[in-house]
């Protein structure tokens, strides 16, 4: 996906900073990751209270297998609804909550 087209479809959250990441791309707001790119398929982040949201609306979680023991990793990242690929209002929603998990993941760093 090119850039600006990924400028676009965030611009109901606000302006997005990309960044090369994971071979990928990371999409960043106000600071904080919200998504990646990975092989062409934009994913938003969640977290534990987000993501049974991101499950309820059909999502994918990205997943690989590592190569430590041939176990499934589950990465933080999820699939765009489809109801979201073409609803700019609903696509904000999901960005929103991204951008909240994205802050809550900062919160748990700084936490003792």
């Amino acid at each position: 996906m090119e850039n600006d087209a990924i400028t676009d479809l965030f611009s109901g959250l606000g302006p997005v900073s990309i960044r090369r990441l994971f071979g990928g791309k990371g999409i960043y707001f106000d600071g904080v990751i919200v998504a990646v790119e990975i092989r062409g398929e934009l994913m938003l982040k969640a977290d534990g209270v987000s993501a049974p949201d991101f499950a309820a609306a059909g999502a994918r979680q990205w997943t690989y297998t590592g190569s430590r023991h041939g176990k499934l990793v589950a990465m933080p990242y999820w699939t765009i609804p489809d109801s979201a690929v073409d609803d700019p209002e609903e696509f904000a929603s999901w960005a929103r909550k991204a951008y909240e998990a994205g802050l809550r993941a900062g919160d748990d760093k700084h936490a003792t």
